[in-house]
């Protein structure tokens, strides 16, 4: 039973970072607001490009891992929710390269 919530808990995960995802790139962007730059000094380390997305694919990697941990199918369950992960991942991986 633990284990069944634990793959539940998993997909769950899984799909709100897809929708997350696929809401964020729908949504209208708001207009750029000029900023002043900052003294070399104040100059922090460069952040990735997209940290969400990059922190979303690790939680799918690692949702997709534990999937795959699993001992029982599910009634096929488990493997369509592999099946969707890989789709998801494919398509973060796509936001990833955007600029």
């Amino acid at each position: 039973m633990r284990k069944v919530a634990i793959l539940t808990l998993f997909i769950m995960v899984a799909l709100v970072l897809t929708f997350t995802i696929t809401v964020g790139a729908a949504s209208p962007k708001a207009a750029a607001v000029a900023v002043a730059p900052a003294p070399a000094s104040a100059v922090a380390a460069p952040m990735p490009p997209h940290p969400h997305i990059t922190e979303g694919l690790e939680a799918m990697h690692a949702a997709k891992h534990h999937l795959e941990m699993a001992d029982h199918d599910f009634h096929g369950h488990r493997a369509k929710a592999i099946e969707h992960l890989d789709q998801a991942i494919h398509e973060a991986e796509i936001c990833e390269q955007e600029p």
